[in-house]
């Protein structure tokens, strides 16, 4: 019975540690390669332009893989903070959120998006939905971050990792609030139209940044436990 608990505990903790690259990696690498497709595609300009649209045109097989590797990524990283928090607070939703993030990356990939110029009576289905995903992002990415920051301060092992859980969630809110105020304007474009590209970073970067220290921590400490 002893040797099956302990077989149990390590067979957690090595779960927990995947997930912690997987976090790990698929945050780091996915802002890598958008960034540095960014700067190298001819006539893109990430000031203005969304992070999406780099899956258009012959190079657009890059960003579509890019979004495919964080979705999957992103969902081992849920199966091991699933596995971490069994119960308490963040312990049903915060796996849920980050389950329906991770999906909504995942399918973003293959489900391409329209010229952002596009009217909305001309957008493709694809583009369509890719909408739709998109906006399940940018929604529940600022919501996952309050929703852990909620466990994290009354959770000894976690609390190191409050501050800067509140401050991404801060930061992605805000963010968030001015990219929908900067794509329902009726006039466009519109003073934001300049800045489009560099707000929507502004929910990603800062997130996808938590998720990488989020990963980090939920590795080193499952490490320590083998």
């Amino acid at each position: 019975m002893f040797c099956g608990k302990g077989a149990d505990v390590n067979k957690m903790s090595d779960r927990r540690v995947l997930a912690g690259w997987a976090g790990m990696i698929g945050s780091a690498l996915f802002v890598t390669i958008f960034t540095l497709e960014g700067w190298l595609r001819p006539g893109y300009d990430p000031r203005s332009t969304f992070i999406s649209e780099l899956s258009i045109g012959p190079r657009g097989w890059i960003q579509i893989l890019n979004f495919i590797i964080l979705g999957i990524s992103f969902l081992v990283f849920t199966w091991g903070v699933a596995a971490e928090f069994r119960e308490g607070k963040a312990s049903k939703s915060g796996p849920i959120l980050l389950a329906i993030i991770g999906f909504s990356f995942l399918v973003s990939g293959p489900l391409v998006t329209d010229v952002a110029a596009t009217p909305r009576d001309q957008m493709s289905l694809h583009g369509l939905l890719h909408g739709i995903f998109g906006a399940l992002v940018f929604s529940l990415s600022p919501v996952s971050c309050f929703v852990f920051w909620r466990r994290f301060r009354e959770d000894p092992k976690w609390a190191g990792l409050q501050g800067w859980t509140l401050v991404a969630g801060i930061i992605t809110t805000l963010a968030v609030i001015l990219l929908s105020a900067a794509t329902k304007l009726p006039v466009t474009p519109n003073a934001f139209t300049p800045w489009i590209g560099l707000i929507q970073r502004m929910v990603i970067i800062p997130y996808l940044i938590w998720i990488f220290s989020f990963a980090y921590v939920l590795r080193k400490q499952s490490e320590m436990k083998t």
